[in-house]
């Protein structure tokens, strides 16, 4: 009882803070200016000055070219850090250098905000390389996101797209730094370590040694969270008790993960003038959010049926790579939310999950718009309104206007390519993984086909979680997934800022009687309707060989 109370209360939580968040949003990235002005303006002006950015607005060719080359530079600098780590400073457990491949992998999945690790956090990375390269990374790659959001919103509401290097520089001192600050407090007083000495050493009863990873993992652990990042500064994640010591860390870490998604919507109601849109568009994904919680509340609460047919009890089923102080439904609840949002971290090992459990986390993938990542969730939901509002336009033989601008020819082909480019980057490497290095993976079967997909998912929709069974730290493996994160993260971007500032130079249309109101009940359950059609059914031959085909075997 106590855990479904828990449930109720976090969601509860996540609820009430997103409408206050979003309109905290909206304020950060408002080029007017407000009250927040006086507190952040005189830093961010040394920062401007310093590194010689001018402020005014930007086509939205230069807001993508900046974005895309600033991110590739930080990534060259990061991927040296990786490289010659063994002979830098703060590395008291004498981590030696990153391997070439791996070094690749590691830095494109930070920077692209997927945080895919290839390998273990505290055996990988020196203390230098987590907090110089790793959080500098989550930081920036999380603003890069937010700061494409707020210029796409720009578009959409016919504003000036604005300036990338503003908005990134707001989205750090406004949103990220001063939550993360104050929930890094939080968690160190949890109980969640902050030191740069080295391992612990430990002596069990047996004799032995045992070393226990420690480091500056609170500070750590709150952009992790907050910026939808994921990747865990332990191999094992949150389901560390460094990471995440008990019920309250656990509960603070869903918050911040839901926090940004979850407001996004709010704010670009507030910013397009049009709140009640906003509020359409965040009951949608919250139902959707429920359904998929539902059914995998629903599917671990059952257990596995192949050892209930073998007289195996109900708690040890349930329990399989859980850990005992969240139980079930708290490991169920983060995995729905972590896969929803696009952050990656793990409670509980979604390898473990039964075939119908393991589904929910992939679709949300594979949707990524249950919320979504940090920015780029509520640019891929717009998306998904855009082609709701373009086929309700063609049903009833009028030319779709979205925001009181016309979509037309060019906007739904840029939409067209944006849809299409995903799921080839996720089904063209699966099979050429399935076909070329089936040794990799740990399970022959349908789970094993799983494991692929979910691998090329998670690096395609900036996630970051994985099916642990699956030997990835190969050339294969980092070189395969780093491409597939890179062009999944920066593509869509791309596209979508075209579409925006496609729309941004149109004229805008007045509103009529036949114009097809997107602030309604009606345009929320067309939006789902369009979401399950055009993006569940995209990857349905899939899922059915994949975790479908394995439950179906599992039945006595």
């Amino acid at each position: 009882m106590y855990s479904w109370v828990a449930i109720l209360v976090t969601l509860g939580l996540a609820v009430l803070i997103a409408k206050p968040a979003g309109l905290y949003l909206a304020k950060a990235f408002d080029y007017e200016k407000n009250g927040l002005d006086r507190w952040f303006g005189p830093v961010e002006r040394v920062i401007f000055h310093a590194s010689g950015i001018r402020q005014g607005n930007q086509t939205w060719k230069m807001y993508a070219l900046s974005a895309v080359l600033s991110n590739l530079a930080m990534m060259l600098i990061v991927y040296l850090i990786f490289r010659l780590q063994g002979f830098l400073p703060l590395n008291p457990s004498g981590v030696s250098n990153m391997e070439p491949t791996l070094a690749f992998n590691t830095v494109v999945a930070f920077m692209t905000n997927t945080d895919l690790q290839h390998y273990s956090g505290e055996s990988g990375l020196s203390y230098f390389s987590q907090m110089i390269g790793i959080v500098f990374m989550m930081f920036t790659s999380t603003a890069t996101g937010v700061a494409a959001a707020m210029a796409f919103i720009r578009g959409l509401a016919g504003k000036p797209i604005g300036n990338f290097f503003v908005d990134l520089v707001r989205a750090i001192t406004r949103v990220l730094l001063p939550m993360s600050f104050v929930s890094a407090l939080i968690f160190a007083a949890l109980g969640v370590p902050q030191t740069l000495a080295s391992s612990a050493i430990a002596h069990t009863l047996q004799g032995t040694e045992q070393q226990i990873a420690r480091g500056p993992i609170a500070s750590f652990l709150s952009i992790k969270q907050f910026g939808n990042n994921g990747g865990g500064f332990v191999g094992v994640n949150s389901a560390h008790p460094f990471e995440n010591p008990g019920g309250f860390s656990n509960m603070l870490q869903i918050l911040l993960m839901m926090l940004i998604g979850t407001s996004l919507p709010f704010a670009y109601g507030k910013m397009v003038g049009n709140a009640k849109q906003g509020r359409v568009l965040f009951v949608s994904m919250l139902m959707m959010f429920i359904v998929m919680l539902g059914v995998l509340l629903s599917a671990e609460s059952a257990g596995n049926p192949a050892f209930h047919a073998l007289g195996i009890g109900h708690d040890q089923v349930s329990m399989e790579g859980k850990e005992v102080r969240f139980g079930m439904a708290q490991s169920a609840l983060f995995a729905t939310v972590t896969t929803a949002t696009e952050t990656g971290a793990v409670n509980t090992m979604h390898d473990t999950l039964t075939p119908i459990g393991g589904m929910v986390p992939l679709a949300n993938m594979m949707l990524n718009t249950v919320f979504g990542g940090a920015g780029v969730g509520i640019m891929n939901v717009l998306m998904y309104a855009m082609i709701a509002v373009f086929l309700s336009g063609l049903m009833v033989g009028r030319t779709p206007e979205f925001l009181g601008k016309k979509l037309e020819g060019k906007e739904m082909k840029l939409i067209a390519v944006n849809l299409l480019v995903t799921p080839f980057l996720i089904l063209a490497p699966t099979a050429l993984a399935l076909l070329a290095y089936p040794d990799t993976i740990s399970n022959p079967g349908f789970h094993g086909l799983t494991q692929a997909i979910y691998e090329f998912t998670s690096s395609a929709n900036n996630n970051g979680s994985g099916f642990e069974g699956l030997g990835d730290n190969t050339p294969f493996w980092n070189i395969a997934t780093g491409v597939v994160m890179f062009l999944g993260r920066y593509f869509s971007i791309v596209v979508l800022l075209a579409v925006a500032g496609s729309l941004a130079a149109k004229k805008p249309v007045p509103v009529t009687s036949g114009t097809f109101r997107t602030d309604t009940a009606l345009f929320g359950g067309v939006f789902l309707i369009i979401v399950i059609l055009v993006g569940a059914l995209t990857y349905f031959p899939a899922i059915v060989l994949g975790p479908v085909a394995e439950h179906l075997t599992l039945r006595p």
